[in-house]
């Protein structure tokens, strides 16, 4: 006799119907981006150039190797980690706190909440070049206020065009315009942690660090995770703000702004596919490296 199949699950079911309504969207994400990614891998092994393609052929790990050897590589590398790490410490921690305050009662939060979002409402590029202008070195506003109003500077400086304060200064624009985004993903978590926990916790003791410590953290983890793998995803390929500030210039060439130079400028489409698989792998090296902390911080709880 035929096995008599046991019905689903109310869970089963509702996974089943997710997946129903998700494949449409899957299918067009798989066409749209894994094509491309398939054969820019494919371009990364060749010496293909854009002004030759007849003269294509197979040069295997040769593209890699010269990446390797090249010192502007390497230093878009570096400046793309440096950029990484910094900007998005600053976010997540800055994010952390607005999350927090605006998560508190107090007069105005709704508007509080609404005004937060105005710079990461605005496109990148506009903010970009609003901020380029408040840095220029002869009509900007900073130097205005930190020379003649304040007198904190004996002259202005080139923000924008000074090695060191260059790199500092995009990344500042990129925590303004996206820390917003960081703290309204931490809110979203603040919010569906139930409240009787921390009565719970202050009943037994706990003050405002501990309860924050081992109430609000652990419970966060989540939001966090997320916050932080997608703001590294886009620090990573970090392009349109320096691109509009520096175009690469005085120390912030990125890995970004390095594989567009080799692609678009330089017509080596072998070469520059090459610096995207890089930073692809470099992607998803980060990626997983977050997975596995807080895989490891969930089995500690």
């Amino acid at each position: 006799m035929p096995r008599e199949r046991r019905p689903l699950t109310l869970q089963a079911r509702q996974a089943r119907l997710a997946w129903i309504f998700l494949a449409p969207c899957l299918a067009v994400l798989l066409a749209l981006g894994l094509y491309p990614l398939l054969v820019t891998f494919q371009l990364a092994f060749t010496n293909t150039h854009a002004f030759a393609p007849a003269d294509t052929q197979w040069a295997g790990t040769a593209n890699f190797t010269r990446l390797l050897s090249e010192s502007d590589f390497r230093e878009a590398l570096r400046n793309t980690i440096f950029f990484t790490v910094v900007s998005v410490s600053l976010e997540f921690v800055l994010g952390l706190g607005i999350a927090l305050l605006i998560d508190s009662e107090f007069r105005a939060r709704n508007i509080a909440r609404a005004t937060i979002l105005i710079p990461w409402a605005l496109p990148t590029v506009v903010a970009a070049r609003l901020w380029g202008w408040m840095f220029n070195d002869v009509f900007g506003v900073f130097n205005d206020l930190l020379v003649h109003r304040l007198g904190i500077l004996s002259e202005p400086i080139a923000w924008t065009g000074t090695h060191g304060w260059a790199m500092a200064s995009v990344i500042a624009v990129d925590v303004w315009k996206t820390t917003p985004f960081v703290a309204l993903l931490l809110l979203a978590g603040l919010q569906v942690i139930p409240r009787g926990l921390y009565e719970a916790a202050q009943v037994d003791g706990a003050g405002p660090m501990r309860r924050f410590l081992f109430v609000t953290l652990p419970l966060l983890s989540p939001a966090i995770l997320v916050a932080l793998v997608f703001r590294t995803l886009d620090a990573l390929r970090v392009f349109d703000v320096i691109w509009v500030m520096t175009q690469g210039s005085f120390g912030t060439e990125t890995l970004g702004t390095y594989a567009y130079r080799q692609l678009f400028e330089y017509s080596r489409l072998g070469y520059g596919s090459a610096v995207c698989v890089v930073l692809f792998l470099l992607v998803a090296l980060f990626v997983a490296g977050y997975v596995m902390v807080f895989r490891r911080w969930e089995g500690y709880r």
